[in-house]
């Protein structure tokens, strides 16, 4: 028997994850600006991101942990929490931050779009879970439109001896982003959404900062008012508000249309990056993003049906 779906798609659900989903894909295109106007390094900027945030993670956790119904972890479960947090905001940051030093905006979105289909690579290989024929179609679509997409700006981007390297870390973004992903699918039904996404990032906080200390340019920071605008604007624009709206959204319409709306992503970062960065948009890029887009909206379609059946 399948269940009715509760959410319906209303007009102010759709414009708030709409907006999320927009103010998270400005999240390359502050980076990019910050590496072509400024000295600083990728670790310096990713500090300063989680610095601004810090304050908003710490009174989600302190909200969460007065909440009546909240429980106190288990070791197992705070090991868990930590080492997500460390996969998903810490080293797939890093490898993200350093990744767009080396390619474009709109390639760096496109790649990391990708991580639905390692999380149901990670789910088959480590839980067992079957791949459907649609899955396997979704996957064949998604990885044709990357190779696409990369043929196209590899042609473009000859002269930069950097490119595999920075597409090989924005790969390792998207693998451990999608590791995180996993692993708060788990763990998330156990403690509670608030919490362990409080927790988490405040792990991730946590490695950031002690990353910094122990390798971090200091020099740097004496040009405090010329970066902190750009940490500024990472924590609070593409990633504290959007966090909020897409939750919010997520309560509206439900993850499943949250799931749709947002392969708006790709799209707004390549238009973002052409307009504001003058990146030069071009036939295999589109068509490789359409196809990648709608390879990972199969799968969180048929995912959602999938966990929609009783």
């Amino acid at each position: 028997m399948t269940k009715q779906n509760p959410h319906n798609l209303s007009l102010a659900g759709f414009l708030i994850t709409l907006t999320g989903a927009i103010l998270f894909s400005t999240k390359a295109i502050i980076v990019k600006i910050a590496f072509a106007k400024t000295s600083i390094d990728a670790l310096t900027l990713l500090m300063l991101r989680m610095l601004f945030s810090l304050p908003f993670y710490l009174i989600a956790a302190w909200i969460g942990s007065r909440n009546k119904e909240s429980k106190k972890f288990s070791k197992k479960q705070w090991t868990s929490i930590i080492l997500l947090g460390l996969f998903g905001y810490y080293l797939s940051s890093l490898f993200d931050f350093v990744g767009l030093q080396y390619i474009s905006a709109g390639l760096e979105r496109l790649i990391l779009f990708l991580y639905p289909t390692f999380a149901l690579l990670i789910n088959f290989f480590f839980f067992k879970q079957k791949i459907t024929r649609i899955q396997q179609w979704a996957l064949l679509l998604t990885y044709a439109g990357i190779a696409l997409a990369y043929y196209g700006e590899l042609n473009i981007d000859t002269g930069n001896k950097n490119f595999y390297y920075g597409s090989f870390l924005i790969f390792l973004c998207a693998i451990t982003y999608a590791t995180y992903i996993v692993g708060s699918g788990r763990i998330i039904p156990q403690v509670g959404v608030t919490k362990f996404t409080a927790y988490a990032m405040l792990a991730s906080t946590t490695g950031v900062f002690i990353h910094f200390a122990l390798a971090g340019n200091f020099s740097k920071l004496e040009n405090a008012a010329t970066y902190w605008r750009y940490g500024v604007s990472l924590a609070i624009i593409a990633t504290v508000i959007p966090t909020f709206l897409i939750s919010t959204g997520m309560k509206k319409i439900g993850s499943n249309n949250v799931a749709i709306i947002s392969g708006i992503g790709p799209v707004s970062t390549i238009v973002q990056a052409n307009l504001i960065l003058g990146e030069k948009i071009f036939t295999t890029q589109i068509i490789g993003t359409v196809l990648v887009v709608i390879g990972v909206l199969l799968i969180g379609w048929k995912t959602s049906k999938n966990l929609e059946q009783t």
